[in-house]
This record gives C-alpha cells, sequence and structure tokens, in this order.
C-alpha cells in the first residue's frame, strides 16, 4: 500500500489506487488484508479505480483502541475522501457487512456490492454466533491467539485435518499476529443475522452475489441480503466458492459498477 490517509480518530489507513476511472473501495475479509484484493483490483482497473486497503489493525495500517464498527466507518469515509469524495463499494465476507453498514450510515457511496456475507438468515445461525463471540473474546484475552485462528477456521466449516495443516504451514505466523481483528470483523456482523432493519435503510443500488458451489446457506444470505434494500439484486456465478476466480467476478462486478448511480 503505497498511500495513506488518517481517519478522524488518527488512525492512519494505508491504500493503493490501480486504475484511473470511478472509485471503487474493496472491503477485505476477516485474516486479510488488502493485498488479498489486489488480484480482483487488477481485472477492475481496466474502466474503474480498485482501492485496496490494509483495515485498521492489518498490513501498513495502524490501530487505536478501543475498537468500534463505527470507527472502521470512519475509515471508510477517510478512504472516500480521500479519492475524490464518493466511492462504490465492494465488501468479501465479513467485509461485506462492513460495506454495509457504510452504505446505511449515510457515506458518499454510489453502488455497493457483496460477496457471500456471512449472515444467518434464522435464529440458530443467531445462538452459534453468540457461542462464536464468547469463546473468541476468552480466547484473545488469553493472548492464545493461534487458538483463536483456529476457532475462526471451525466456525467456516473447515475440516480438522486442514486447521492441522494450516497449523503447520508457513503463513500461520502471520495468521496469528491479526488473530486480534477477528474481534473486529466479529463486531461487525452484529447478532449473526441478516440486519434487515438496517439494510432497509440504503438507499443506493446493491448486488449481492453467492457461488453455485458454495453452502446453500451463504446462497440464502446473499439472496436475503438482496431482497432486504429497497434495490437490490441478487446473483449467483456458477461453480465459484467462497473463494471465488477474481476472473470470475471482475466481469460482473466492472459492469454494475460502471453503471453509475442510479437515479430515482
Amino acid at each position: 500500500m503505497d498511500k495513506k490517509t488518517n481517519s478522524p480518530d488518527g488512525t492512519a489507513i494505508a491504500y493503493e489506487r490501480t486504475g484511473a476511472g470511478p472509485a471503487v473501495i474493496l472491503v477485505s475479509g476477516a485474516l486479510s488484508a488488502g493485498s488479498s484484493m489486489e488480484p480482483l483490483a487488477a481485472r477492475l482497473s481496466g474502466g474503474l479505480g480498485a482501492v485496496p486497503y490494509d483495515r485498521r489493525g492489518r498490513g501498513a495500517s495502524g490501530d487505536t483502541a478501543p475498537y468500534a464498527v463505527a470507527r472502521e466507518v470512519e475509515d471508510i469515509a477517510a478512504l472516500i475522501d480521500a479519492v475524490g469524495g464518493s466511492a462504490a463499494l465492494y465488501g468479501m465476507s465479513s467485509g461485506a457487512a462492513l460495506a454495509l453498514e457504510a452504505a446505511a450510515s449515510g457515506l458518499p457511496v454510489t453502488r455497493v456490492a457483496v460477496y457471500e456475507p456471512p449472515f444467518a438468515v434464522d435464529e440458530g445461525g443467531g445462538k452459534e454466533r453468540t457461542e462464536y463471540t464468547q469463546q473468541l473474546s476468552a480466547l484473545l484475552a488469553e493472548g492464545r491467539n493461534g487458538d483463536a485462528v483456529e476457532l475462526f477456521m471451525s466456525l467456516t466449516g473447515a475440516p480438522a485435518e486442514m486447521i492441522a495443516g494450516a497449523r503447520r504451514s508457513p503463513w500461520w505466523p502471520d495468521m496469528e499476529a491479526v488473530a486480534p481483528t477477528l474481534a473486529y470483523d466479529n463486531a461487525a456482523m452484529g447478532d449473526g443475522l441478516v440486519p434487515r432493519e438496517r439494510l432497509a435503510s440504503i438507499t443506493v443500488p446493491v448486488l449481492a452475489v453467492a457461488g453455485g458451489a458454495s453452502p446453500s446457506w451463504m446462497r440464502e444470505a446473499a439472496r436475503t441480503v438482496a431482497g432486504a434494500v429497497p434495490d437490490g439484486t441478487y446473483r449467483t456465478l456458477d461453480g465459484q466458492t467462497h473463494a471465488v476466480d477474481p476472473d470470475a467476478l471482475g466481469p460482473l462486478l466492472s459492469d454494475f459498477f460502471s453503471a453509475g448511480p442510479r437515479t430515482p
């Protein structure tokens, strides 16, 4: 990330811009820095100004205690100001929840696209989120960052053998280093349920996308998000999973964002 802007609380937020078109800020998900969005940014840069950034507590960005979701919304506001005063947003996974919250907060956002926001659509999923929050908070308070990452991976459905392999991988220390930000993503998810009332206040077009090869609950969550906003569209990408291929997603996002703001 070769540029920085300051959030209102003084936190430095690192970002870069690829392409010269209308700005699209790319919001990464859990345990990810802005570099995870660079392949997608490259595919959007033909007609858009893609803006990946390091969320607070990650990469080259700073962090300021205490954490609040509102501070991350302010980070996005600072980025919007830095790239011209208005922007579209794309959010991946729990980053999708943050992007939607930013739009609901009234920031100068033109359009929002999200990929597989991991919301539950029933109370059972909300209960699972409550249990995860309690366990995550305890592990992080005890400094057990590796166990916190393992807990998160279990929540996503990763099998035990995959988690064991991840612990032996050379990138595991990097995962442990950003483990405290799992609490940030968890806070952005609220109670874990689709925030229907909050989404109803979003006044710009929203595109919610899910992979055709992802679990059915992810497709249902994206479909429910699209149905909860006044101007929502749901799309499925055949053959894609949560680890979506930028080559498959890029054209869909380019078409959506290039349409610009929609007039009433």
